[in-house]
C-alpha cells in the first residue's frame, strides 16, 4: 500500500530568507492514507532570538530551545523517517521553504519539490472562496480543536491527518483487502460507525411462507 509522510514544522518567523530558522519538526506516517501511528518529533536549537510575536504564536521561548539539538545533529533522522514517500502539509511551500533553507545550510541536497502535497491547495480546490486554514477545516469536518491552544507541530499533524482523510474522500477511502505480505494499519477511528448495506438470498421455503402471507392481503402491493 502507498506510504507517505504527513509533517509540519514551526519557526521563528515567516522567512528564510531573512534568517529565520526551523525550531520544531513533527511528522507522522501514513499507509493508505490513514496514520499507522509512527510519529516523528523534535525540538531544534535555531542558534538565534525567538522574537515574542512568534513565541505567542507557538509557545516556544528561546530558553526553551536552549540544549535542543542542532538542526545538523537532527537530519539524518529526520530524512531516514521520511524515505523517499510523498510529503503532505498544510501551506506545505511554507514548510518546504523552510527544510530546504536549513539543507542547504548545511551543504545537503533539498527535498525534491514533486514529493510536495499541499492540503491547502486541495481545500482551496473544493471549498473554493471559503477560509481553508486548518482551524477552519477542522471546524467544517467537525474534528475536535479543544486541545490546540498553540500551533505545536505533533497536534497539527495528527488533526490534520484527519483533514486529510476527509480532503481524500472521507473515512471509506482507503479501507479495503490488504494485499498479501503487508500488514494493515493500526488505525481506531471514534467517529460514527458507517452504515453497512447486507444482501440476503432467502431459501424456498421463506419464499413459500412469504407468498403465502401475501395471499392473505387485501390488494397487495408486490402483486401489482
Amino acid at each position: 500500500m502507498k506510504r507517505s509522510i504527513l509533517f509540519d514544522t514551526e519557526t521563528t518567523g515567516l522567512d528564510p530568507a531573512t534568517g529565520d530558522r526551523v525550531i520544531e519538526i513533527a511528522a507522522l506516517e501514513l499507509v493508505g492514507d490513514l496514520p499507522t501511528g509512527r510519529e516523528y518529533r523534535t525540538l531544534i536549537d535555531p542558534e538565534r532570538d525567538v522574537p515574542e510575536e512568534a513565541s505567542r504564536v507557538h509557545g516556544f521561548t528561546r530558553a526553551d530551545l536552549e540544549g535542543q539539538p542542532k538542526f545538523a545533529e537532527i537530519v539524518d533522522d529526520f530524512l531516514a523517517f521520511v524515505g523517499d514517500d510523498a510529503l503532505i502539509a498544510h501551506n506545505a511551500r511554507f514548510d518546504f521553504g523552510f527544510l530546504n533553507a536549513e539543507l542547504k545550510r548545511i551543504g545537503r541536497k533539498p527535498l525534491d519539490m514533486e514529493r510536495m502535497v499541499d492540503t491547502l491547495d486541495m481545500a482551496r480546490e473544493r471549498f473554493p472562496g471559503m477560509p481553508n486554514s486548518l482551524d477552519a477545516l477542522c471546524r467544517r469536518f467537525g474534528v475536535d480543536l479543544s486541545a490546540r491552544t498553540t500551533h505545536n507541530a505533533l497536534l497539527d499533524c495528527r488533526l490534520l491527518a484527519e483533514v486529510y482523510v476527509e480532503l481524500m474522500g472521507g473515512r471509506q477511502h482507503g479501507l479495503g483487502l490488504v494485499a498479501e505480505g503487508e500488514q494493515a494499519p493500526a488505525v481506531v477511528y471514534d467517529g460514527p460507525a458507517e452504515r453497512r448495506i447486507v444482501r440476503v438470498c432467502p431459501s424456498a421455503a421463506e419464499l413459500a411462507a412469504h407468498a403465502g402471507f401475501v395471499e392473505q392481503l387485501k390488494d397487495p402491493v408486490w402483486n401489482s
